[in-house]
């Protein structure tokens, strides 16, 4: 059986009494522990809950630049990164340089070409075009080398990023990240790229009193569609300012002008009016991202920034079929690791590589792998510059640990504890196997086993309505820090189990919800390891218990409620 969380301490209930019992009990696993931090969590203000971007080191300095550069006339570049986060940061600065009237350009370096942050070959391009100011967004940090070529080439550099930076900070004109200083004053640190970018905006507006006279008051909240979508895509914290910030997000989007947005939503099938940080999780964010996998970032750039309906149109259909053409590529690749493992046994690492697979779609494939064979995954392919680049996934052992312990193997790693990304030494690709099984062995064994996932109440499925749906929106969005809540179904009657998708790789239960007969859904989505394994079991009305998220139905009609399910255990 599925572990419960423990349930609140008589002082706690008391302290959120004004909320009923699973309400709060949400709240306190979430670190909400007063009445007042309870309030500010259900009913996040933009007027009270943001922070004064001005108290961020260098801001201050950064804004009154920008400022100067736009109202001069200086050709200025904004550099940001090509991922989720990268491109809704390049769309929020166009937006606002171009409300400003600011001689300006966008620089997106290619994903394959360049690689990412700042480059000395493109600052030297920005250089020879008349460029004297460059504004990063959610890169920079690192980038030492080409700060100090722009530099030596007469451009100010204004670093915004949120990354952590190296031992030394680039010797830039100005570097806003509230991350980059170990006595940082800003109070939140968990924004990402855009929203760093974002708050540069609100500053430089707040600074010049010339530019506010031009945009009216309050226009920058329309800027919000894009930071809600690297907010959530970024999968920073939603706590603190980000939960704001996607919050108003979601609002904005949902009311967005935006004709490239308006277009990409009929493509994949998405209602504006009610998109959710689901939709941006799975269907805005792999789009924006496949444009700089499977070709060039700009594409998503341009799609976001298009006037015109027809090129809005153009774009969003190039970007549904990359997005076909990245599933179907990392398809081939999982295909191609599977029939690899089918000759050999499965150790306790699994390493493996071809000079063919595009390093950008391992970490997606490397997931799901290390899911199914509950092991760690590295896989490793070809960039254009030659190097063995790649991705790891692990859900049993500390990724970032294990390349650390693996000593003179790798040129480049990083990561946490579930995923990274490294490049391997040339003399190191056919041994990397072997070398990580090594490190894995000098590594300290863990002395506990990790927690089982514990639900937060116990449901019966005829409980699972609309209504319920709606008591627990009020935590919404969700994301990190601020998981959906989980619940356990006890011996629920399965009355069929059956496959859905083009490979049959989704999997779907009805579920008994009531004496009268009515069934519900549980699905989850390419499903795998014990889960699957379990599923397949299942005789016909045998009894089952689950544990699940609640979720709305969007392609059915009506938009039941239905279960996304994480487990189950046979009765």
């Amino acid at each position: 059986m599925f572990p419960l969380h423990e349930p609140l301490d008589d002082a706690l209930r008391k302290e959120l009494q004004e909320y009923d019992d699973l309400i709060a009990a949400l709240l306190a696993r979430r670190g909400v522990t007063s009445k007042e931090a309870a309030d500010a969590f259900l009913n996040p203000s933009y007027e009270t809950h943001l922070h004064n971007p001005l108290l961020m080191t260098d801001m201050a300095r950064a804004a009154e630049r920008l400022a100067h550069g736009i109202l001069s006339g200086e050709k200025i570049a904004a550099w940001t990164d090509y991922d989720a986060d990268g491109i809704p940061a390049a769309v929020l600065l166009h937006d606002f340089l171009e409300k400003a009237g600011a001689n300006f350009e966008v620089y997106i370096p290619h994903r394959h070409t360049e690689g990412y942050g700042m480059n000395e070959h493109g600052v030297e391009q920005l250089a020879s075009r008349g460029v004297t100011l460059i504004v990063t967004a959610d890169s920079g940090i690192t980038d030492l080398a080409p700060v100090a070529r722009a530099k030596a080439l007469g451009i100010d550099v204004i670093v915004t990023d949120h990354h952590l930076p190296q031992e030394t900070l680039p010797d830039a004109f100005a570097v806003v990240n509230p991350n980059a200083r170990a006595d940082e004053p800003y109070p939140f640190k968990g924004l990402c790229g855009a929203g760093v970018a974002w708050k540069l905006v609100c500053a430089t507006l707040f600074v010049s009193p010339e530019l506010r006279a031009k945009i009216p008051e309050g226009w920058e909240k329309w800027l919000l569609d894009m930071v809600g979508i690297a907010t959530v895509a970024d999968m920073v914290p939603l706590t603190g300012e980000n939960r704001v910030l996607a919050t108003y997000g979601l609002l904005v989007l949902r009311k967005s002008p935006r004709i490239g947005l308006k277009k990409l939503c009929e493509a994949m099938r998405v209602n504006q009016r009610f998109i959710s940080e689901d939709d941006i999780g799975f269907m805005l964010a792999p789009r924006i991202n496949a444009a700089s996998r499977m070709g060039d970032a700009v594409d998503a750039y341009k799609l976001f920034v298009a006037k015109e309906a027809s090129e809005a149109e153009r774009l969003a259909a190039k970007l549904e079929t990359l997005n076909r053409k990245r599933k179907a590529e990392a398809g081939t690749i999982t295909r191609a690791v599977h029939s690899r493992m089918k000759d050999r046994a499965i150790g306790k690492v699994i390493a493996l590589g071809d000079p063919d697979w595009r390093p950008s779609l391992l970490g997606i494939v490397a997931g799901n792998l290390a899911d199914e064979y509950n092991v760690p995954v590295f896989l490793w392919g070809r960039e254009g510059n030659g190097g063995a680049k790649g991705s790891v996934r692990s859900g049993v052992v500390h990724a970032l640990e294990l390349m650390q312990a693996a000593q003179n193997t790798f040129a480049e790693f990083g990561g946490h504890a579930a995923s990274g990304g490294f490049t391997v030494r040339e003399d190191a690709v056919f041994d990397l196997e072997a070398r990580l099984e090594a490190a894995l062995a000098s590594l300290a064994p863990k002395t506990e086993d990790p927690l089982e996932m514990r639900a937060d109440a116990v449901l019966e499925p005829h409980e699972a309505t609309p209504e319920f749906l709606k008591r627990l929106s009020r935590l919404a969005p969700f994301g990190q820090e601020n998981e959906k809540p989980v619940f356990l179904f006890r011996s629920v009657p399965v009355v069929r189990v059956s496959r859905f998708g083009k490979a049959q790789e989704h999997l779907k239960l009805a579920l008994l919800k009531d004496e009268s007969g009515t069934t519900m859904d549980a699905v989850t989505f390419f499903a795998k390891g014990m889960l699957a394994k379990t599923a397949d079991a299942l005789a016909p009305h045998a009894r089952a218990h689950l544990i699940a998220h609640l979720e709305r139905d969007t392609f059915t009609r009506g938009a039941p409620v239905r279960l996304r399910l994480l487990d189950l255990k046979l009765v």
